[in-house]
């Protein structure tokens, strides 16, 4: 679609300039006269389509903007004005431009699940199943500050976790660095320093490992880069996602963590769906992939195919394995009581919680360990060098 540069003034006469994309400059116009807007020039040629030159859009600033649209309807704003209120005082260029284009396909007629729905890359399947349900129930406000909740949650909960890597990823990169500076610039020099005395195995493995490293650096690391390109190539498709999935569920501490985290994701996900009207086949469909994970998003989906024929959700999640046995208890009570919703949610909460713990848990152990690894092969570089001098002086003093 063609993208148009405009200046425009409003009923003050304030001037106001911005881009848009839209069939021709006839549209330009009728849109701009939507928003009280009087066009004084239109330009074809905008920058808002060309690539690379939109600002990325984050996970908690769409979180902020369901919650402000919430705060707007609340308070007796109507749909178009407050996504234009939303569209201009955005703090992302790219979000306002997504929000404006939101505002006249509303304008245009459609409803607010359908004007976001084309544009999947920022609003998920989730938020728009979300948004649906709640314009077709009546309860759109409270949709939008449960969206909002949601978002945040998760957000912090990802935030969380790649903060808690930061200290053992800098650990370790910096680890590598040393431990590479001394395998190239400090060991050959020890070499050239004991000349053709004959070497204990700890020291020839040791320069054997310095040679290559110096003589076949380039093979190495480009045998390591296609060996990275073709394990994503592997991964990406559907035998290599499913054996992925398996296997990080396998990870020594952080397998247990990362299969809280997803089904985590999965509770709160089906029970925010259902507490806002959602069908829980509907919503089963949509959660699954909020675990991230496929092994489990198979399990949930046979579950689903149980649901739709009359069974109980929480026995086929039980036979899978990959649900603990409180978990599906809980669910087996909120089914029996009728408040399944209520109930995923809560247990969310304490899982979200007692997950929170084992990954503080599971770092603190993540950095020692990787200490005593730095540490031990330091310890064998230094065995390597050292071990030939103490050799070569007890032989000088006999």
């Amino acid at each position: 679609m063609p993208t148009f540069d405009y200046v425009a003034k409003d009923t003050t006469g304030q001037q106001r300039s911005g881009v848009m994309q839209a069939e021709n400059e006839a549209a330009v116009v009728r849109t701009l006269g939507q928003r009280a807007l009087f066009p004084v020039s239109i330009n074809r040629g905008g920058v808002a389509g060309r690539p690379g030159r939109a600002r990325r859009i984050r996970l908690r600033q769409i979180g902020v903007t369901y919650g402000q649209l919430s705060d707007l309807l609340t308070a007796g704003v109507s749909m178009l004005r407050a996504l234009e209120i939303l569209s201009r005082t955005s703090t992302n260029s790219e979000l306002g431009r997504v929000i404006a284009e939101v505002r006249d396909h509303v304008a245009a007629g459609d409803t607010l699940a359908d004007s976001l729905a084309k544009h999947p890359k920022v609003f998920t399947e989730l938020h728009v199943a979300m948004v649906r349900a709640g314009e077709f129930a009546g309860f759109l406000e409270d949709v939008l500050t449960n969206l909002a909740s949601f978002i945040e949650r998760q957000d912090d909960l990802r935030s969380k976790v790649r903060g808690a890597m930061v200290y053992p990823i800098v650990l370790a990169s910096i680890g590598s660095l040393v431990v590479t500076g001394v395998l190239v610039l400090f060991v050959p020099t020890f070499r050239n320093f004991l000349g053709g005395q004959e070497l204990p195995l700890p020291s020839r493995v040791l320069f054997s490992v310095s040679d290559a490293a110096r003589g076949y650096a380039w093979l190495i690391l480009g045998t390591v880069a296609a060996a990275v390109v073709v394990a994503r190539a592997y991964v990406r498709s559907q035998s290599g996602r499913k054996l992925w999935a398996a296997w990080k569920l396998k990870i020594p501490l952080a397998g247990r963590a990362i299969r809280m985290v997803a089904i985590t994701r999965f509770c709160r996900v089906l029970g925010t769906m259902l507490a806002n009207g959602v069908p829980i086949i509907q919503a089963l469909t949509i959660a699954k992939g909020a675990t991230g994970n496929e092994i489990m998003a198979d399990a949930i989906e046979a579950a689903a195919e149980n649901v739709r024929a009359g069974q109980p959700l929480a026995e086929p999640l039980q036979r899978s394995g990959l649900f603990p046995d409180e978990i599906t208890e809980i669910i087996a009570v909120g089914e029996e009581s009728n408040q399944l919703e209520k109930v995923l949610l809560q247990a969310a909460d304490t899982i979200e919680r007692r997950t929170n713990r084992q990954v503080d848990a599971a770092v603190r152990l993540i950095e020692p360990l990787l200490l005593v690894f730095i540490a031990g092969i330091i310890g064998f570089i230094a065995v390597g060098l050292l071990y030939p001098i103490f050799t070569m002086s007890r032989t000088m003093r006999l």
